[in-house]
């Protein structure tokens, strides 16, 4: 059965190893839900969070094909533990200044942020699981929805689990 799957990489920080990772799973046919990358707590090493979807042994087989790069240094599951995952969009909206105040009542509620106010248009922050995001952009897409940028999934395992 296809459900999601989060893993973290670590890498050495090196130019070229994302495009590596990155063919890797287009070389298989996997698709690369969303993936970020970043600076790690190990200095030379950055850490990559990718979620893929598909099966248990499809991400196997993406764990093992992996592991088998010269600059991967670690590959764990994340999702296999229990996790904390956030993601972050900035979402650009119109909005006439009548309608300012319902528009911020509604970012207010999912614990968002009004980071920049245009003549016509405010820019929010919101910070969340996924199915939180998509519902804060559903939620705004009838004002106008001007331009919507998201970072992608990263995540942790809870507690003393290292990723």
């Amino acid at each position: 059965m296809d459900h999601w799957h989060t893993m973290g990489v670590l890498v050495n920080n090196k130019s070229g190893v994302l495009q590596r990772v990155s063919s890797l799973f287009s070389r298989r046919g996997f698709n690369i839900e969303s993936i970020t990358v970043g600076a790690s707590e190990e200095q030379g090493l950055s850490r990559m969070v990718i979620v893929t979807r598909g099966d248990d042994s499809v991400f196997e087989q993406i764990k093992h094909q992996l592991e088998k790069l010269i600059d991967v240094v670690r590959v764990i599951p994340v999702s296999d533990k229990p996790m904390v995952a956030r993601e972050l969009a900035l979402i650009k909206v119109e909005s006439a200044p009548e309608r300012r105040p319902e528009i911020i009542a509604l970012v207010e509620t999912f614990r968002a942020t009004v980071v920049d106010v245009g003549q016509n248009s405010l820019m929010v922050q919101v910070v969340g699981e996924t199915d939180k995001i998509d519902a804060m952009i559903e939620l705004v897409r009838p004002y106008g929805l001007i331009e919507l940028c998201r970072t992608g999934v990263t995540a942790m395992a809870r507690g003393n689990a290292q990723v």
